[in-house]
């Protein structure tokens, strides 16, 4: 009887999961990534795009130009070379495009969306994982236990500072208040 109640109880977590990231449009807005470093505005873009289209390309992908600087408005926004990010699809770093206002100096990055900002996991893997260990009891194979268990304490920590106590019972619930927040929800730092 206790096996067929946790195999519902799975099933309903990973349908609202699937809920979830179906109805999720922007994850996080640049706003949030806003960081002020040696005087110059750097910040997080999520734009629809895709790894291995990315991973293929190389430099030559298509990346879309943002059309106005979030900071000052300026509609004049020039190409600043790119960055090498890594994501756990992949072996070798992966080529992000960056932009520079010539207005007020804001360098851009652009990111897939779907990811954390410095995070090479997918939300939905983190997710996925976090899911399995709270539904499951254990951890996952694919990926290392210590890190999952770095978000399983990350998370833990976010939900009592953000939503408080009662929420602790509800890690799932939890990690996508968070998310609707504008905070990554398995962050180390608060």
């Amino acid at each position: 009887m206790g096996l067929l109640v946790g195999a519902h109880f799975y099933l309903e977590k990973r349908e609202r999961a699937a809920r979830f990231f179906a109805g999720a449009t922007a994850l996080s807005t640049p706003e949030d990534h806003n960081v002020i470093l040696d005087g110059v505005m750097r910040m997080v873009i999520p734009v629809e795009a895709e790894l291995k289209q990315i991973f293929d390309m190389q430099r030559n992908y298509p990346w879309p130009r943002p059309a106005l600087c979030p900071r000052c408005r300026e509609a004049r926004v020039w190409g600043h070379g790119f960055v090498a990010a890594y994501f756990d699809e992949y072996p070798c770093a992966l080529f992000l495009r960056r932009f520079r206002c010539p207005g007020c100096g804001c360098v851009m990055r652009l990111r897939p969306k779907g990811y954390f900002e410095r995070f090479q996991a997918s939300i939905h893997r983190i997710y996925e994982c976090l899911s399995r260990r709270i539904v499951n009891g254990r951890y996952g194979t694919d990926l290392s236990r210590s890190r999952q268990r770095h978000w399983m304490l990350s998370l833990q920590r976010q939900v009592t500072a953000f939503l408080g106590e009662g929420f602790r019972s509800r890690l799932l619930e939890g990690f996508e208040a968070l998310v609707q927040l504008g905070r990554v929800p398995v962050a180390g730092r608060i």
